[in-house]
């Protein structure tokens, strides 16, 4: 249009156009109208930067009409139009008519354009030129047009709005939810170097105080005792508190009692099993309260990522542990490995807990984050806001649903063989392949980087090739079925292997993969369940730490009354990793179930 009226050296541009039906019926008859000259008043030149979809409707009641019109997503030089209703003076009559001729010859030319390429859509145009004319009233042409043309430009532009504001927050790179993300991983990672510090001073342990086998799987699964209690609870807490004091709260505690296990073991068993029990009560409500913040500050793309960035905490913690406890107790005695691990937690509350720095439970309360970031986490995080706190639990919502109860049971599959490997693994090393304590501890590190290393290539093979082309639900059945049958196949190896380094091979093959489920179990909360997550994987975890409390107690039991056979120990894992298999293929689910 413009290209035609800035060549033309005419006054007039003489073309026919037909105003459309208006919502009373009424047409206005095809005319030939001359296109005003630049000089008339009823035009303004002007800049504007406009967004959205271009539509035109014009109506009459036979001798007049009026404009409505959408923006369009150009940066242009707009003619502003103005245009009345009728009236009874002719020359306001022939002004109105004047400039609903301009405009029906506008849309005319444009129209023409289309019908070459779009099988004549007339009443949708996405306009590709320099001249369009700006909103003269939104609220108007909301009511003008079609209703299915209304809901679909409008879904077009805000799934452009969410693109863009989605594209910016990327831009921005380190955004506040890797904040959120980095936090919840030095949690994880101390929790674990609190927790694994004890399968390697155990051995020292126990020559000081004389425990035999049994004693000793009575005070690695004594940390059990208390890590159930709080499970359920820390998730209820963090769905109604929020889950930055929940999870602020349990390292304080843990740090605690993991300082004073030194001063309690002195004391005697029971206080030793006191002290790791209490320690457990802290540690409880940490994965309950990372899953509450994760449902909220992490969309749906991200999550499978994001998780194992933070379980790679938990691998990291158990890597540091080992690598840090052998050292410290040759040069200093085991009590330092307590008294050390416990005083980390202090710096990591300061930090959490600082104004500025620490996030808030929910991106609404917290006072860093970006504007565009905000936006974005509303329009794809299904619980982002502080009103998705839930007041009363739907227990028998949550209970009556196959899919929750996939995860609960496999979760117990799931952690038996995996409490075993991290409480048992350097005993495992000293007494059947007759390593001493450093080579115990350092052998023992390598499954947990081959952990650490899958997690993250499992997460993201699952958030970028799995889920957009396959859904969340095959996605999470495929990640957990090889979670679980590959650590099978790796144990039921296992008792047949007599070289150091095959068994060392094997042990890290089946926690390698038994990292995919972080992208099968563990990110299914927040699938079926995103409002209710931190309950949710409470009640799950509560299964997972039964595993624990009866799989460590049970290892040291059979392996006292088997004279220190492994084949039984690895045979039962192996077992529950097939269940587990046929639970998860059966019931669960990657589509809500709870709202």
């Amino acid at each position: 249009f413009m290209a035609v009226t800035t060549t033309m050296p005419l006054r007039f541009l003489p073309l026919s156009f037909k105003v459309p039906t208006t919502r009373s019926g009424h047409t206005s008859a095809s005319t030939s109208l001359p296109l005003l000259s630049s000089s008339s008043a009823s035009l303004t030149p002007r800049r504007r930067r406009l967004q959205g979809w271009y539509r035109y409707t014009g109506g009459g009641n036979g001798h007049t009409g009026h404009t409505r019109l959408r923006t369009c997503r150009l940066s242009c030089t707009a003619l502003s139009l103005s245009s009345s209703r009728p009236s009874s003076s002719s020359a306001e009559s022939s002004h109105a008519n004047v400039a609903t001729g301009r405009m029906g010859t506008a849309r005319s030319l444009v129209t023409t354009r289309h019908r070459r390429n779009q099988n004549q859509q007339k009443q949708r145009r996405r306009i590709h030129c320099d001249c369009v004319p700006p909103t003269v009233d939104q609220e108007a042409d909301e009511e003008t047009l079609p209703p299915t043309q209304t809901q679909t430009s409008s879904s077009s532009l805000t799934q452009q709005q969410s693109g863009s504001v989605a594209a910016a927050t990327d831009s921005e790179g380190w955004t506040r939810r890797a904040t959120v993300v980095s936090f919840c991983f030095v949690a994880f990672l101390l929790c674990n170097m609190d927790r694994v510090n004890m399968s390697v001073s155990i051995l020292p342990m126990a020559e000081q105080y004389g425990w035999s086998d049994g004693t000793k799987g009575l005070v690695q699964s004594s940390f059990f005792w208390g890590y159930l209690l709080t499970q359920v609870l820390g998730g209820v807490l963090s769905d109604r508190a929020g889950g930055k004091v929940v999870l602020g709260f349990g390292v304080a505690w843990w740090s605690l009692f993991t300082a004073i296990t030194p001063y309690a073991a002195s004391l005697g068993l029971g206080p030793l099993l006191a002290a790791r029990a209490m320690m457990g009560v802290g540690e409880g409500v940490a994965m309950p309260a990372m899953n509450n913040l994760v449902s909220r500050w992490v969309p749906a793309q991200e999550r499978s990522r994001s998780l194992a960035r933070v379980y790679s905490g938990m691998f990291c913690g158990s890597i540091l542990g080992l690598l840090a406890s052998p050292p410290l107790i040759e040069r200093y005695d085991w009590p330092t490995v307590f008294h050390l691990f416990g005083s980390l937690g202090v710096v990591w509350i300061a930090l959490w807990f600082a104004p500025g720095i620490g996030p808030a439970s929910t991106p609404t309360k917290d006072t860093v984050i970006s504007a565009e970031e905000r936006a974005m986490l509303a329009a794809n995080v299904a619980v982002a806001d502080d009103n998705a706190k839930p007041v009363n639990i739907p227990w028998g919502a949550l209970l009556s649903k196959r899919a929750v109860w996939a995860i609960i049971l496999c979760h117990f599959c799931h952690n038996w063989g995996t409490f075993i490997l991290l409480t048992w693994t350097p005993t495992y090393y000293h007494d059947v392949l007759g390593f001493d304590i450093y080579s115990s501890s350092y052998a023992a590190v390598l499954p947990w980087v081959s952990q650490t290393i899958m997690a993250n290539i499992a997460a993201t093979v699952a958030d970028t090739r799995l889920l957009p082309n396959y859904g969340v639900t095959k996605t999470r059945k495929v990640m957990q079925s090889i979670g679980f049958l590959g650590p099978a196949v790796c144990l039921t190896l296992l008792p047949e292997v007599n070289e150091p380094i095959l068994a060392i091979a094997l042990l890290c093959a089946s926690q390698g993969l038994d990292a995919f489920s972080h992208s099968g179990l563990y990110s299914n909360h927040q699938d079926i369940a995103p409002r209710y997550a931190g309950v949710l994987l409470g009640l799950s975890n509560s299964a997972g730490v039964l595993a624990g409390v009866l799989g460590t107690g049970a290892t040291g039991a059979l392996l006292e009354a088997s004279g220190g056979d492994w084949a039984e120990v690895w045979s039962v894992a192996v077992i529950l990793y097939m269940v587990g298999t046929a639970i998860w293929l059966s019931w669960s689910t990657g589509e809500r179930v709870v709202d």
